[in-house]
């Protein structure tokens, strides 16, 4: 059997990665591929556990280092038990979010060693990596006001300062420049038909 495609989007709050993921996915349903759609830090039971620990605010805080080890911890079980076996039977993964964005969050944001995060990631997911990432790009600013103005209570990132969001986005520019052939960067500022239109090129080129 042909292995699937892993796509992930990667981006700031409130780039539109949640619709784009839903798009992507009707499209290439009707174009009759099968389609496993997920999302990080979560994906599966074990790994959305997780997810609550890391994204709840709470008054003790969470130091940078147990963030980004439960980040991966989430991670190992999601490649494990989820986006492996999927690409194995053939379908194409489209994951909300992968390692670029430990990269950009810890590492950009935080300013966790990046050597640390290889050596986390060649562990959790030894010899995978996307075919193809699209990086929804756009000013911090018009990221956190769209987040901000959801109707749910959002997450204990979204109470971070504007300086560590413009530190992630510049972090995942760099990321684009080192590996052009791999994420693709999307202006999130369009209008949705206008992202969904360029992420869909870059889609039919896999």
């Amino acid at each position: 059997m042909i292995r699937g495609r892993f796509i992930t989007l990667e981006g700031i709050e409130g780039a539109g990665k949640s619709s784009l993921q839903r798009h992507i996915a009707d499209a290439l349903v009707a174009r009759g591929q099968r389609i496993c759609a997920t999302r990080e830090p979560g994906g599966t039971p074990l790994a959305e556990d997780i997810r609550a620990l890391v994204l709840r605010r709470r008054d003790e805080g969470m130091p940078a280092a147990a963030e980004l080890l439960l980040m991966f911890a989430s991670r190992a079980a999601h490649v494990a038990q989820l986006i492996r076996p999927a690409l194995a039977r053939g379908e194409w993964v489209i994951c909300d979010r992968f390692t670029d964005a430990s990269r950009a969050y810890q590492g950009g944001g935080r300013g966790l060693d990046t050597s640390a995060i290889e050596s986390l990631a060649r562990l959790a997911h030894p010899g995978l990596t996307p075919d193809l990432t699209l990086l929804l790009d756009l000013p911090p600013e018009l990221g956190l006001q769209r987040a901000r103005s959801r109707q749910d209570a959002g997450d204990r990132f979204e109470d971070e300062e504007l300086a560590f969001f413009a530190r992630v986005r510049a972090h995942y520019l760099q990321l684009a420049e080192r590996e052009p052939g791999r994420i693709r960067i999307i202006d999130a500022s369009q209008p949705p038909e206008a992202v969904l239109e360029q992420a869909l090129t870059h889609v039919e080129a896999l």
